[in-house]
């Protein structure tokens, strides 16, 4: 959420930022919050008032006991002040929770280079990467051919989990982990610390993370606990350090997070009933860092080169968009997004998002650094999709799928799936597909092992 130490010196620039997302309920939020911050702000400085007061008629009172002098009037009149302040203080912790209430409503200030727009049509593409895929063949949906490789039961998964699951075998499940593997091998090389983090958080850490709303339509709740499944290691990330003050030298942090993601996918998409798209269970490796603020914006573009080259190593087309004003969420400053070229339907379909969320995160989170003894500020957090399985699986699929439904297997994958090149649709094979066997050669160096010593 906002600051509201800045709101307060900068109203005109923060309502004039809000406007750029076209929502009038936003600005009439924002007029109320600034109506109840006046009012809290008015109420602190009587509360002030009367404790001083209270603390000069004490010192009067024991004055005129030293002289003699009657004091039943100025003890009653200190009498009334602490009724006074309580009934104040009551009034001034019902406006400082509808306050929180207003700013975790309002979304995060807009980066200038964010371009405007009314919604995801109107996203500015950056650039294009690859040479775009015009098969003389008609491409089998990614869903069908899963199936056709002997990779995915959809139909059973229908039956004992509902709509947006999925059994994954065979050389596509191999393929699944496999990315994720590729993706934090690449990260790890790049100094990022490699974090397995928590699936459940508390509601209050959580809430540092996502947007209100999302506690509705996105995320499930454990029933009669407080625990939430994560929609994404974004989530358990940022609360790594939840209400923490970091040192300076610390920084940037950089984490390179894998989870299983959980998602109600309530919304205008809906559910991929028998694909990869949008599920309510899947697995993801997410980019995530804290820094300093002068730090996050050249952070935003290592983030979005990082995601770029574990792409082009899995020798997919793609483009870069910068996500327009009436398209980015509530949470991020500036967004890109990674959109991978889809064969079959002669599009580009989004498989990486990318967020500077500035200090919105650090503020509700209560996440700061020390500038010196004395000082602190609030940290930036930023967050890139490094891989998401299920999309880079559908885009492996379409884009690498040859006439008779072959899939060649990425040479970036390969080392992670025991050398398999090739996945063979099981209409084509003799017998059902098999893990390849390690090597003569490397089953003979196993058998030479010498037995550990106990």
């Amino acid at each position: 959420m906002l600051d509201i130490s800045f709101v307060r010196q900068n109203p005109l620039e923060v309502r004039s930022n809000l406007a750029k997302r076209q929502d009038k309920g936003i600005l009439e939020r924002f007029d109320s919050l600034l109506s109840v911050d006046k009012e809290w702000r008015s109420l602190k400085q009587k509360v002030d008032e009367l404790r001083s007061m209270r603390n000069l008629i004490s010192k009067e009172i024991e004055a005129l006991v030293k002289q003699g002098k009657a004091t039943q009037e100025k003890i009653n009149e200190a009498r009334a002040i602490p009724e006074q302040i309580k009934s104040s203080e009551a009034r001034m912790r019902e406006l400082d929770e509808k306050r929180l209430s207003l700013l975790m409503a309002i979304p995060n200030l807009l980066h200038e280079s964010v371009p405007f727009g009314k919604d995801e049509t109107e996203n500015k593409v950056i650039r294009v990467w690859g040479k775009l895929s015009k098969p003389d063949f008609e491409i089998q949906h990614h869903g069908q051919l899963a199936v056709r490789l002997g990779g995915a039961d959809f139909e059973k998964a229908v039956q004992v989990s509902g709509e947006g699951f999925y059994f994954l075998k065979n050389e596509l499940a191999l393929m699944e982990q496999a990315l994720s593997q590729y993706a934090i091998h690449y990260l790890v090389k790049k100094g990022f610390t490699f974090v397995k983090p928590p699936f459940l958080l508390r509601r209050k850490p959580l809430s540092g993370a996502l947007d209100l709303s999302e506690f509705e339509s996105v995320i499930y709740k454990i029933e009669g606990e407080d625990h939430y499944l994560i929609g994404t290691a974004e989530h358990s990330l940022n609360a790594l350090h939840f209400e923490e003050i970091l040192d300076s030298n610390q920084l940037p942090l950089l984490y390179a997070g894998f989870s299983t993601n959980f998602r109600k996918e309530i919304g205008k998409h809906g559910l991929d009933e028998r694909g990869l798209f949008r599920l309510h269970q899947f697995d993801k490796v997410e980019q995530f860092v804290f820094c300093k603020p002068e730090d996050s914006w050249k952070l935003h573009e290592r983030l979005l080169k990082n995601a770029e080259e574990i792409v082009q190593g899995l020798e997919l087309p793609y483009r870069v968009v910068n996500v327009c004003t009436g398209d980015i969420g509530t949470v991020a400053a500036k967004k890109y997004d990674i959109e991978c070229w889809s064969p079959r339907e002669g599009k580009y379909f989004e498989t990486h998002s990318l967020s500077n969320c500035t200090s919105y995160q650090a503020v509700r989170s209560g996440i700061k650094y020390r500038i010196s003894q004395t000082e602190k500020a609030f940290v930036h957090t930023l967050n890139a999709t490094a891989i998401a399985a299920p999309r880079a699986l559908r885009a492996i699929l379409e884009n690498h799928q040859s006439s008779d439904g072959t899939v060649k297997v990425p040479k970036a994958l390969q080392p992670f799936m025991l050398g398999v090149k090739e996945i063979v649709p099981l209409d084509l094979q003799k017998q059902k597909p098999q893990i390849p066997q390690p090597s003569k050669k490397h089953a003979h160096k196993l058998l030479k092992r010498k037995p550990r010593r106990k």
